[in-house]
């Protein structure tokens, strides 16, 4: 995996998440109750604080709970509620060290369908159906996994030319058009509840 993705509109954040499955995993994890670029910018931050140039699930599974958060929790905080995201990221990396040896690449390597790889996402800790469908649209539309169905599975998201999610991120112009489908949603929402 190695390509140009611009979620965080930061170029070393970015480079992470274009090379790092596991960094890509992360940051969408995060991706809840901030704003994306925030949230695809914490995997750079969480590897600059541990030192290295790439997230590990061993060692972040195997750190002690109390001193990842306190990782997370250093201003600048990693997300608004570092606490319970640093207790989701390591549950995050366990899940991957038991199942998949560590190798976050190994959710979708070999999935062979689009509805088998959105299963695989979803037993992921923290990811429920909107995430893992949000997820594997990026990986079709950016990463260029493309397993049979994973439009279909992607639901919505996965369809072509359209500014859903940050799957559909290129750049800044793109990301304008996310932010402003995600505030008209929102707007729609707010309306049916009147």
């Amino acid at each position: 995996m190695d390509v140009t993705l611009h979620l965080a509109q930061d170029p070393a954040a970015d480079a992470l998440l274009g090379r790092s499955p596991l960094a890509a995993l992360t940051g969408m994890l995060l991706d809840q109750q901030i704003p994306m670029e925030w949230a695809f910018k914490g995997p750079r931050t969480i590897a600059d604080r541990l030192g290295t140039e790439d997230l590990d699930a061993h060692e972040i599974a195997a750190m002690d709970p109390e001193a990842f958060a306190a990782l997370l929790s250093e201003k600048p905080a990693v997300h608004r509620y570092p606490g319970s995201m640093a207790k989701r990221v390591q549950q995050l990396c366990q899940y991957l060290v038991e199942h998949y040896d560590g190798d976050a690449e190994a959710v979708w390597r070999d999935a062979g369908s689009g509805p088998e790889l959105l299963r695989r996402l979803q037993e992921l800790p923290g990811f429920g159906k909107q995430k893992a469908q949000i997820f594997l649209a990026l990986l079709g539309k950016r990463l260029g996994v493309t397993p049979q169905g994973w439009r279909e599975a992607a639901g919505a998201y996965g369809e072509p030319g359209s500014f859903r999610s940050v799957a559909d991120i290129t750049g800044p112009e793109s990301l304008a058009k996310v932010r402003a489908h995600k505030q008209e949603m929102k707007a729609a929402a707010k309306a049916a509840k009147k």
